[in-house]
């Protein structure tokens, strides 16, 4: 597919203002030759030593280079495909692609795999690969369906490229690619939508393919002339939302019909929701439209600034079966589809990275063994941050991938739900000292054994849902082995209404009889319900500090309630799970001591959870039982409960508390920490 993206105005292709032209260096990457003959000792010690691999060398590319020039600092090539190449040529070695100040516009994924192992590609300050194309030639726009208010305000631009289309997008839904989007000086901008904001109107009604709406019929009128009026809601239950294509509006009836399948449960009164896609509506600075009919692009620019419209619908770099390569100091920016995916091979390491404006999400690592995401800055992003999935169930082998030192935030912007900043899957995979803020949903999505979570600062998220775990993980009754330790969680919570003073959103959520999880040496300030055993068994809550948390801890066993459909046949999930892995082999028996006979055992109840030596600050109520359950039925030691700050001789600064044999909690080590890659942690 043709990505070009050209309007009646020339496209340029800047540097970026002010970058710095200083060559930065990679510590301990050893030696690197410019290009040249080979050195006959590096020869004949290569032939005699398969592997070991031919001189280092270093190849430049510049955004103003040829393809035919030596690919030195001076004479750089164009293309980093030229540059890849005459590396593939000159045989394995630890080589490097350095490139210069610029912009880089893709047209095509950099594609890298095993051929490259031992390359690293770096960027010089302002390097920068797009995923779009810059746009310049604005004029004032005159089109009449423009609100009267903005007339003046907005500006247009013909396009000649792939303008692509909206597609059905949310939970449940396969929604790559993203659509193409304006970005100004790399901020995305807004669909024009109603109403304006991040505000939501409310169904008037709702059945299964049409819902109600209080909208002035004179507005309503109008959305019926629209050209491909779309809904992004949460339809049915606040941890859902999709948006749907607009079919129909009956003007007397006052409600719209959508394209089928309406919704992933259908529609319900009261629910939210906004409509975009309207010119009609385009009546504040930062939105767009684009008329798909003609091919123009309308816009309230915020201000002067470099605009740019996404054009690529793949990721910007692919690496596949690629063994220790280095993506290293790169600008990824302006692309509908991922940043960066890596497939299979081992101890590939993407370090130093920003990846922002994207419509898809920013990393994603599939399969493969040891791979490290470090002090990477991720946000404004469609999708996810980064996903991570390795190790293998069945035998407990570890995957060993890091994502490490990162901050990731303003991800979730086309899809609201089960959109992570981190997701973790798979075995023995690590989130350690990150900081993860400003999402819609999830800050950690988990699922599988054995996984490390610590040290991370978690914050601002699950601002507009319910029903939902800034971590998260659920209906599994083998995935077990998780430890979430020394993470600094505060302001966890919608930033909606909480409903009769009740704000259902969870700083760790094990849901649905989640089990064999550890939460120990945390801290939980203004969490909302903090730490939840959903149903689950051998679930560990140990050693935390929970400042006015309400409540702090939330323990019951739906299993024998309205969950009890999970254990006496009428629903198959719980137990389909099972036989996903040996549960009942030495291999998950040794690791697992309680999983082995969970069938015989009772498995519908909540058994062998510990609640120990927590210090509770603050709360009117500090644990939660449902379902029968106790201090007597769960094994509950030595929790302490204050009233107040003064009474714990809080320290808000450090965090700790004069607490009797409450362990001090290193609150210092906790986040975003100063490295290489990132000397002044923000």
């Amino acid at each position: 597919m043709n990505t070009n993206c050209t309007s009646e105005a020339r496209l340029i292709q800047p540097g970026l203002a002010g970058s710095n032209p200083g060559k930065t260096r990679r510590q301990g990457i050893g030696a690197r030759f410019r290009v040249g003959g080979l050195k006959m000792a590096w020869f004949w010690l290569a032939w005699l030593m398969p592997g070991m691999g031919l001189e280092a060398r270093e190849l430049f590319v510049g955004p103003n280079g040829r393809d035919v020039n030596p690919g030195t600092r001076e004479q750089p090539l164009t293309s980093l495909e030229a540059a890849r190449d005459q590396l593939r040529e000159a045989g394995a070695g630890k080589h490097t692609i350095t490139l210069l100040p610029g912009t880089y516009p893709r047209t095509a994924s950099f594609t890298l795999d095993q051929r490259d192992s031992g390359l690293t590609v770096m960027g010089e300050p302002g390097a920068r690969l797009l995923g779009g194309q810059v746009v310049t030639g604005w004029k004032p726009a005159t089109d009449p369906r423009l609100p009267e208010a903005a007339r003046g305000k907005v500006m247009q631009v013909r396009l000649a490229c792939d303008l692509g289309k909206l597609n059905r997008r949310g939970f449940g839904v396969n929604s790559s690619p993203a659509p193409l989007e304006l970005l100004v000086e790399g901020d995305p901008q807004t669909l024009a939508r109603w109403p304006n904001g991040e505000q939501f109107s409310t169904l008037a009604a709702g059945s299964e393919g049409k819902f109600g709406v209080r909208v002035e019929a004179q507005r309503l009128a109008r959305w019926a002339r629209a050209d491909d009026l779309w809904v992004h809601g949460y339809w049915t239950y606040d941890w859902a939302d999709t948006c749907e294509k607009v079919a129909a509006i009956d003007l007397t009836a006052q409600t719209l019909a959508t394209v089928p399948p309406h919704g992933a449960y259908g529609y319900k009164a009261g629910q939210r929701f906004y409509a975009f896609n309207l010119i009609e509506e385009l009546d504040v600075p930062g939105e767009y439209w684009l008329d798909r009919k003609t091919a123009t692009l309308y816009a309230w620019l915020p201000g002067p600034g470099e605009t740019v419209i996404s054009t690529l619908e793949t990721p910007l770099i692919t690496i596949a079966n690629a063994r220790n390569l280095t993506l290293e100091r790169l600008i990824l920016a302006g692309s509908r589809g991922d940043g960066i995916q890596i497939t299979g091979g081992s101890n590939v390491t993407v370090a130093g990275c920003t990846v922002r404006g994207l419509g898809g999400s920013g990393m994603g690592i599939n399969g493969g063994q040891n791979h490290r995401v470090l002090s990477c800055d991720l946000w404004q992003l469609g999708e996810s941050g980064v996903s991570v999935s390795g190790g293998t169930r069945a035998t407990l082998e570890a995957g060993g991938h890091v994502v490490e030192n990162c901050d990731i935030h303003h991800h979730s912007r086309l899809c609201r739900t089960y959109r992570p900043a981190i997701g973790i899957h798979g075995v023995g995979n690590k989130a350690l000292h990150n900081r993860l803020h400003d999402g819609p949903h999830n800050a950690i999505l988990m699922g599988g054994n054995d996984h490390e979570v610590a040290f991370n600062e978690i914050h601002r998220v699950c601002t507009q849902t319910g029903d939902a775990g800034a971590i998260y993980m659920g209906r599994n009754l083998t995935m077990r082995g998780t430890v979430i330790r020394h993470n600094y969680f505060h302001d966890i919570g919608p930033t909606l209404a909480a409903k009769d003073g009740f704000v259902d959103v969870m700083a760790v959520y094990l849901d649905d009889c989640f089990c064999g999880t550890t939460i120990t040496g945390n801290i939980f300030d203004r969490a909302g319900r903090a730490a939840m055993i959903g149903g689950g068994r051998d679930n560990t809550i140990e050693n935390n500090l929970f400042i006015d948390c309400r409540p702090a801890i939330h323990v019951d066993a739906r299993g024998t309630g309205w969950a009890s459909f999970w254990f006496d046949g009428r629903d198959p999930f719980l137990m389909n799970g099972l036989k996903e892995v040996p549960y009942d082999q030495p291999l998950y028996a040794t690791r697992y001591p309680h999983l082995a006979n969970i069938l015989k055992d009772e498995p519908a109840k909540a058994k062998y959870n510990r609640l120990a030596k927590n210090v509770i600050v603050g709360t009117a109520k500090a644990i939660d039982w449902l379902d029968g359950l106790n201090e007597k039925t769960v094994e509950t030691v030595g929790n302490t409960v204050v009233k107040d700050a003064a009474a714990a001789s809080l320290n808000r600064k450090t965090f700790a508390v004069e607490v009797p044999g409450f362990p001090a909690i290193p609150f210092s080590r906790i986040g975003l920490y100063q490295d290489h890659y990132r000397p002044q942690p923000h």
